[in-house]
């Protein structure tokens, strides 16, 4: 067993459909993980308070609290990774369930195997400790990555995990154009799948909390057809 699996994470995994609970948890427990679950957004919320999961994998389609309430929820409290599970990809499900503060997410259907590959990357992620720069001053920003904290004009702006890293990686080389790929490369640790959304949904959600204009971004910069930049 990997290094990344013997420390038996947790999964939350919330479906409304008992069959997929019971064949993907199984799936799961294959792949290494201690996986509970939950039939509905309400009963994920209860579970996650008595014992907090290292991840949280969520279908949208939930009844009563759906899964976009059910990212927003568990945000107010927690940076917990979410992977968000969809049947449609290219549809707006997809940004609004990142807004809503997903990690990522995997389309119907999906191989486990993949699935797996992306939680592998989220977890490492999560735990953090790769994170060697002292801290940067950037205009009205200072970020301590050693210490998880960001100020700006010297007041704490609180940003999610995926959020830090990224203006974390974007700080490390100020006026350096990151590509899409190397975002994902970078942040999410995919090195062969993704989807560039995932990095301008979290700019966009990024630039809500550190500038004082998101539509006049003077931080985090837009290079057309190349990518994003933190401007010195």
């Amino acid at each position: 067993m990997s290094d990344d699996r013997a420390v038996a994470s947790r999964i939350l995994l919330v479906d409304d459909d008992e069959r997929i609970r019971a064949s993907l948890g199984l799936a799961l427990e294959d792949e290494g993980y201690a996986v509970e679950g939950a039939g509905s957004g309400e009963d994920a919320l209860a579970a996650f308070t008595r014992r907090p999961a290292d991840l949280v994998l969520v279908d949208l389609m939930l009844p009563g609290m759906d899964g976009f309430e059910l990212c927003r929820s568990l945000r107010r409290t927690s940076d917990v990774p979410i992977i968000m599970v969809t049947a449609r990809a290219d549809t707006y499900d997809v940004v609004a369930g990142l807004e809503a503060g997903a990690d990522d997410y995997v389309t119907k259907p999906f191989v486990v195997k993949e699935l797996s590959a992306r939680i592998r990357a989220l977890l490492r992620r999560a735990r953090g400790g790769d994170s060697a720069n002292a801290g940067i001053v950037v205009g009205d920003l200072e970020i301590l990555p050693e210490e998880g904290v960001v100020r700006r004009d010297g007041e704490a702006i609180h940003l999610t995990r995926t959020e830090f890293r990224l203006l974390c990686e974007l700080a490390g080389s100020p006026g350096r154009v990151f590509s899409r790929e190397l975002l994902l490369e970078r942040v999410w640790g995919y090195d062969y799948f993704g989807d560039g959304r995932l990095v301008d949904v979290h700019v966009r959600r990024l630039r809500t909390k550190v500038e004082p204009d998101p539509a006049r971004p003077r931080h985090v910069v837009t290079v057309r057809g190349l990518g994003y930049k933190l401007q010195p």
